[in-house]
């Protein structure tokens, strides 16, 4: 539900202090899988195009995208994956048959556990070793980092994007006949019954196996979805916003846009312009690259309706400089949520009036704020954030301890993010718990200073974290990426936050480095981990 302004809904109960989305009933029968309703939707008008792929130059009818994935569920029925526990593992970048895989998975009730093909192989071998995929899927060109993970596990590899020598290809089984009596499987409860297995995003510590059951969640609060929509995420298929763009495109018809590229801003400039994209989800610092690329222009980007953004914080001055490239308002969109939940939590349609702000909150979503000493915190009061969405969960796949310790037995989700709700009902996130630092016995968030150097015109980029010191605690330290042509020291970066910020304890005691760019994790997020041991070892060999 929206209010009156074209945004969420969301109320505040004073006496429970919980806030509250606008409640929703789904329209789906829930015995049904999301596989079971994308099936029936392929079946529309099977002439128009479903997905178009940049990077191999194909096109596929929605007919086509059908019959390739229905061969995919097909084949996973005849190889008797029918247990909760027979899985498929997808280690694969974003080309033509991809989404027939992940379709023909969810066609078959088979949950498909996507991992990030630019991760170091420890920590796919270690992912993989949690789920034990019967089949691991992968392009040729990771063939050599996944074979010896197969062997160990006894599985099938299976190549997505080309042949080899001796092994199975995705090709191979799209040439099989289709039985004319082919249907999706059907379950009791089919919303509860594990859908995917994603990763959690790592920049806090190792990845875990997070399920996802059927939830219609994933979609429906994308409604306005239609026909005439192109969608383009640049992340792959382990990242939720890649699952959420798949899901859409199928329920609701649009044009599902693909590249294998990692995003670009040349590369995302080039796709809005030939293929004219309206809607396209992407991490907070891909914006950030966007709004200071001296190529950027409202004439580039002419086509966009959407454009989401997710995964951290944008800075007030960025949001300014890319709104200015948009054509109306309402474009530049702040969605907040978690891969353990599985959907969106909050998303803010008014990034001009509310930019600190993540929105209100979606459907059916419960929060509420507590602080360090478990107390429930009102209006603008600041805490931890605890979600509830209302649906079952099945946790970190072989993960009990994680499991209880991210969800209580009450149901809520124990974000680790801290923030606060304002006097309009809007969530604002102020830093993720572990982020928090001490310095001379005063507590503060990198995002503070951040913020501040962020307000310099030559800073394109900025990552503050704290290098610790046994008198004095977490000393700020700054990563700063410049803009083009620029000639900032980082003596004047000191000297700017000296003079903009009042409190001492928040100056750069642990110095700042000019940097080309900042470590990002595989999906676009700033990984603040990597960015302090890339500046201590600097630091050492200067």
């Amino acid at each position: 539900m929206l209010d009156l302004n074209g945004t969420p809904a969301t109320c505040y109960d004073p006496v429970q202090k919980i806030w509250s989305g606008s409640s929703l009933q789904s329209l789906y029968n829930e015995d049904l899988t999301v596989g079971q309703i994308i099936y029936r939707q392929l079946q529309r008008q099977p002439q128009r195009i479903f997905q178009i792929s940049h990077t191999d130059n194909t096109r596929l009818t929605r007919s086509q995208m059908l019959q390739n994935a229905s061969k995919v569920g097909c084949y996973l029925r005849d190889q008797g994956f029918d247990k909760k526990t027979d899985m498929v593992g997808l280690l694969a970048r974003n080309s033509t048959h991809v989404g027939a895989l992940a379709y023909g998975c969810l066609f078959n009730g088979t949950p498909f556990h996507a991992v990030n093909p630019n991760l170091e192989q420890k920590t796919i071998a270690s992912l993989y070793r949690i789920t034990k995929p019967r089949i691991l899927c992968c392009d040729v060109a990771d063939y050599e980092k996944i074979k010896d993970i197969a062997s160990s596990l006894g599985s099938l590899v299976l190549t997505v994007n080309g042949k080899l020598p001796g092994v199975t290809s995705a090709g191979n089984l799209l040439q099989s006949p289709l039985p004319e009596d082919y249907e999706p499987a059907q379950f009791q409860r089919g919303v509860d019954r594990t859908m995917a297995i994603l990763c959690s995003s790592g920049t806090t510590g190792t990845p875990k196996a997070v399920t996802l059951s059927n939830s219609r969640k994933l979609f429906e609060m994308h409604s306005y979805l239609g026909p005439d929509d192109v969608q383009y995420a640049p992340s792959t298929l382990d990242w939720l916003t890649g699952l959420i763009t798949l899901i859409t495109a199928g329920v609701f018809g649009t044009v599902r846009l693909i590249s294998s590229e990692m995003f670009s801003t040349a590369h995302f400039l080039d796709l809005c312009e030939q293929h004219e994209i309206s809607w396209t989800i992407m991490a907070n610092s891909h914006v950030a690259m966007l709004a200071n690329c001296p190529n950027t222009s409202i004439q580039r980007l002419r086509s966009l309706r959407y454009l989401l953004f997710a995964g951290g914080h944008c800075l007030v001055g960025t949001l300014k400089k890319m709104q200015s490239f948009l054509h109306g308002p309402g474009i530049l969109r702040n969605a907040y949520g978690l891969t353990e939940v599985g959907t969106l939590i909050s998303y803010n349609y008014d990034t001009q009036s509310k930019p600190t702000s993540v929105g209100r909150l979606m459907a059916n979503i419960r929060v509420k704020i507590v602080d360090s000493s478990g107390q429930l915190q009102g209006p603008k009061g600041l805490g931890e954030v605890l979600c509830h969405n209302g649906q079952s969960w099945n946790g970190y796949f072989g993960n009990p301890q994680a499991t209880a310790e991210m969800r209580d037995s009450e149901g809520w989700y124990h974000t680790g993010d801290v923030g606060y709700f304002d006097q309009d009902n809007y969530l604002h996130i102020v830093e993720r718990k572990k982020d928090m630092l001490k310095y001379l016995g005063m507590m503060y968030y990198p995002h503070e200073v951040e913020e501040v150097i962020a307000q310099m015109p030559d800073v394109a980029e900025v990552c503050v974290f704290g290098i610790w010191r046994e008198m004095e605690g977490d000393a700020a330290a700054a990563s700063v990426v410049l803009r083009s042509g620029s000639n900032l020291h980082p003596s004047h970066v000191e000297q700017y936050v000296r003079k903009n910020i009042s409190v001492q304890f928040k100056h750069l005691h642990g110095g700042v480095q000019i940097v080309p760019q900042l470590a990002k994790s595989a999906n676009g997020k700033v990984n603040r981990h990597a960015v302090k041991a890339a500046y201590l070892k600097n630091a050492n060999e200067s």
